[in-house]
């Protein structure tokens, strides 16, 4: 080949590699970037859009803390915040609650401003999970000087971590983490009674302490509440993150109280005047709320100053792969009904784990900070951009 030849070959190279690049398809454009976030109402939704409170705006503040999830910060007396943590690493130590040796951490979390925060992490504790494969936490609450910390276990099947197992029970802390008492219960036999083994479902799956603000002062009857995801449906997908209905149970905690199933009441629906009922019996609880296959992990926040009990759950659907939507709610009552915010498809673009700290709710209940994980599976872009694998805070504006 001579050399004018070997110049035409290279230029027409450079033209093919040139026309592969250009017809690349564009990456989807961001969703959710700062300002007012798009809200759709699926046909489906059983929800009235709420007259409230009538959508989110992002000011463009966020911070991201930590190497790992699953944070659900419960506000002391002492003014700080404790939470549960797992699947990662904090500060150098390191957590995983799925098969290897299986563990729960926790962490203290410290600093009046969400943009400058300190998380410390305060130690880890193996947690059996037979005759599940992993275990986790879930519902967290410090009162009193008291720390009660719920796990519950996971089961991998078709896909990752597809089959919800049961909350088992409480460990309790008095010394803010530093020494534990473990639960007496077990995965095998935990406080509700409920197994997701021989195909059975879960009601109350991977529940979360209701945040009533600051050493639990605005709980209307100093009761701890919980709220869960789950189904009934045989056939239908109950995973961490999907399920077909929310459920809920109140108890007033104390070390003795939280482990004993006979001291909690459950949801069971309104009477003929609309007024809640509870129940003893964990079998007649029904659901607070349904939207099959659309309900999953969830969490509950009393916002003082509106009033208003704001409801954060998350789609991730029949694998708990891929993009997940995000669900947020708002009622006057803590059992409803509920009412539409924003409904807010493949935010993320796999958030999860989310929730509405009380300790940073404005004065006038408008600025509030959204706390989430998102992209365990990494390969997602970012939407809204910085999210990622670690504890991400963003500050919203609650819409007039």
């Amino acid at each position: 080949m001579n050399k004018t030849a070997t110049i035409l070959t290279c230029l027409l190279g450079v033209i093919f590699l040139s026309a592969l690049v250009v017809a690349k398809p564009p990456r989807a454009a961001v969703k959710y970037p700062p300002g007012k976030w798009a809200s759709s109402r699926p046909s489906s939704c059983p929800f009235e859009p709420s007259k409230d409170i009538t959508g989110l705006e992002w000011t463009g503040r966020m911070q991201t803390y930590t190497d790992a999830d699953t944070w659900y910060p419960s506000w002391a007396a002492d003014g700080n915040l404790y939470s549960p943590w797992t699947d990662g690493v904090v500060n150098g130590v390191r957590c995983y609650s799925v098969p290897g040796p299986l563990k729960t951490g926790n962490a203290i979390i410290t600093g009046e401003d969400p943009m400058k925060l300190t998380v410390t992490p305060l130690g880890v504790i193996k947690a059996l999970a037979d005759p599940y494969q992993a275990r986790y936490p879930c519902g967290s609450l410090v009162y009193k000087g008291v720390w009660y910390y719920a796990t519950y276990a996971l089961d991998k099947t078709t896909y990752q971590w597809d089959t919800l197992g049961p909350m088992v029970g409480f460990r309790v802390s008095k010394d803010f983490g530093k020494t534990w008492t473990e639960t007496p219960l077990t995965p095998a036999k935990p406080l509700f009674g409920e197994s997701s083994k021989n195909g059975g479902k879960i009601k109350m799956g991977t529940p979360h302490v209701v945040d009533f603000g600051r050493d639990m002062q605005h709980s209307p009857d100093g009761k701890m509440y919980l709220v869960g995801h789950g189904t009934t449906r045989k056939d239908a997908p109950c995973t961490w993150v999907s399920g077909d209905q929310i459920y809920m149970a109140r108890v007033t905690p104390t070390p003795e109280n939280v482990n004993d199933v006979t001291k909690y009441e459950f949801f069971v629906g309104h009477d003929a005047k609309g007024q809640p009922v509870w129940a003893k019996d964990f079998a007649a609880i029904k659901p607070l709320l349904e939207w099959n296959e659309r309900l999953g992990c969830v969490t509950i926040t009393y916002n003082a100053p509106l009033k208003k009990f704001m409801l954060c759950t998350t789609n991730g659907g029949i694998t708990g792969e891929g993009t997940f939507d995000t669900t947020i709610l708002e009622s006057d009552a803590i059992t409803g009904p509920y009412r539409l915010i924003a409904h807010l498809p493949a935010f993320g673009a796999q958030a999860y784990f989310l929730n509405f700290p009380s300790k940073f709710i404005s004065p006038d209940g408008r600025t509030v900070w959204l706390w989430y994980s998102a992209n365990w599976q990494h390969k997602l872009p970012a939407d809204p951009p910085g999210s990622r694998y670690a504890l991400c805070v963003v500050e919203l504006k609650l819409l007039k």
